[in-house]
């Protein structure tokens, strides 16, 4: 039965005892804090009971969350150190710009002082080795491109806010596009792909798979342009960013933390929150099944989540929900930050292992109703949970994690160390010194525009008669063209998409696309 810590009961004693046997792991373990608890006066931390979570259990997932200003941000910032420290890359998405001062020693003062000593912490100023991206270059940053190929057409689907038959059409084009040579890099190669085929040339082109309707056609060309307006064409090209710069180390072994500088693009928030599904989704088509590491090969944080699932549709969400399943096996831990638990879907916030919830507000009868849920999804404990999470300040949140057996931890009040980084931006100078300065500057700075769809189609149409139909461009002549092998024939059948949609086999995830139709394909 749960009690007010202000309150404990008898057992209290023995309840601090269990809680603190349950956070004593054998491994290499993150500190997060020192326990809270009731004293008769109210919630008093007590530094001899630590909290911490495994450094093996990370990629089972986790989940950060609560109300503006509890302090999620610094959580995130001191998880990252800690990884970085033990080795384990990390990607945070920094939506509000103040994480890059990660990468540069905090500031001693009395309040980190302050928090140091009632954690019983040994606080010393450390800044870790990090890279800064930036979305198509917009922003400081090492640009961050993915070609429209490279994106696949579900996840471009829920950027465009296409309703699920128009997400089956654009699926459609992509298919063609890949059967012709026409590389989509841009969105201009999409465009032009989509004016083909409802021209009076190229309609004959799909009559045979299913056809695409000229109202369907038109919507996908105004999402496609309204895209464009608001700013999202660079995002979208070559050289595309390869997913493996951010398993990276050190020269001195320290995980490298990759930031994600999202400032300039915050009113675009479902294209970056989708591109960063896009990030997991590519990782996910590359890395090898390694099974349980005694650490993850990388911890991604997925901040606003929320905006990833608002709106999606049920294919997209059955995506998300398979990709975070299955990614654990490839050494990748997720962490979604969000408000509220009830912003992640319950597929999704059931596989998630570690749970950091700051406080949340009871403010209206919504967050009354929000409350009751996050509480009740937690284990039975000794607190009285709507009370503590009410009640917590800032810094502090209510932890349970999976212990090292992979069973939950008890439920634990917290109050959090303190960063050793820099708890803010550094100066706009350094950051554009420390983007300059990286080896990936001159690999990925500079836009290249190669031969794609846009100009085959155009040089094409330029050479064809006067009212001639255009070459097929990229098509090879029936008598060079082989018949398919065995394979080819398999890989096109129907009933192997089926299977490689359900990720049943080893060959599917090799030979097809992943979970979201993204490809790797194109890669020199």
């Amino acid at each position: 039965m749960s009690r007010s810590p202000s309150s404990p009961a008898p057992s209290g004693a023995d309840s601090v005892t269990r809680i603190a046997e349950g956070y004593a792991f054998d491994g290499p373990a993150l500190d997060l804090g020192a326990l809270l608890w009731g004293d008769g006066t109210g919630l008093a931390c007590r530094p001899d009971v630590p909290v911490r979570v495994p450094l093996a259990v990370l990629n089972r997932h986790g989940l950060v969350a609560g109300a503006t200003g509890t302090g999620k941000t610094k959580t995130l910032q001191l998880l990252a150190e800690q990884l970085s420290d033990q080795g384990v890359p990390v990607f945070l998405a920094d939506i509000k710009g103040d994480v890059s001062g990660i990468s540069a020693p905090g500031a001693a003062n009395d309040k980190v002082r302050q928090r140091a000593a009632e954690v019983g912490q040994d606080w010393s100023p450390a800044g870790f080795p990090a890279e800064f991206y930036a979305l198509g270059g917009i922003g400081t940053g090492v640009p961050l491109r993915a070609t429209v190929t490279d994106f696949g057409p579900v996840l471009l689907a829920k950027v465009l806010g296409l309703n699920p038959t128009q997400e089956q059409s654009l699926g459609l084009i992509f298919h063609y596009a890949d059967g012709k040579g026409l590389e989509l890099f841009d969105l201009k190669d999409l465009r032009a792909v989509v004016a083909f085929l409802t021209s009076d040339e190229g309609r004959p082109e799909l009559k045979g798979i299913g056809g695409l309707s000229s109202q369907t056609a038109g919507v996908i060309l105004r999402a496609l342009t309204a895209f464009e307006q608001q700013g999202a064409g660079p995002f979208f090209g070559e050289p595309a960013f390869d997913t493996a710069e951010l398993l990276r180390t050190g020269p001195d072994g320290r995980g490298i933390v990759s930031v994600l500088e999202l400032p300039a693009v915050q009113d675009k928030p479902q294209l970056f929150s989708t591109f960063l599904m896009w990030l997991l989704a590519d990782l996910f088509h590359d890395l090898p099944e390694v099974g349980d590491l005694d650490r993850p090969k990388l911890v991604f944080f997925f901040d606003e989540a929320h905006l990833l699932f608002k709106g999606a549709s049920k294919a997209f969400l059955e995506s998300i929900t398979q990709t975070v399943r299955l990614i654990r096996s490839k050494g990748v831990g997720i962490f979604f930050v969000t408000q509220s638990p009830r912003d992640v879907p319950a597929d999704v916030l059931g596989q998630l292992g570690s749970r950091v919830q700051h406080a949340l507000r009871a403010f209206t009868p919504d967050d009354a109703k929000a409350l009751k849920a996050t509480v009740s999804t937690f284990p039975v404990s000794p607190y009285d949970l709507e009370e503590v999470l009410t009640g917590l300040g800032t810094g502090e949140a209510v932890v349970t994690v999976l212990s090292e057996k992979g069973a939950p931890t008890p439920v634990a009040a917290v109050r959090l160390r303190a960063p050793r980084s820099l708890m803010g931006p550094v100066d706009a100078a350094a950051l554009e010194g420390a983007v300059r300065a990286s080896g990936l500057y001159g690999r990925y700075a500079q836009a290249v525009d190669r031969e794609s769809a846009y100009e085959k189609l155009t040089a094409a149409a330029a050479a064809a008669p006067a009212g001639a139909p255009p070459e097929e461009p990229a098509k090879r002549p029936e008598a060079e063209r082989p018949e398919p092998s065995l394979v080819e024939q398999v890989v096109g059948s129907g009933v192997f998409k089926s299977l490689a949609r359900s990720v049943g086999t080893q060959l599917g995830r090799e030979i097809t696309r992943s979970l979201f139709g993204t490809s790797r394909g194109r890669r020199r």
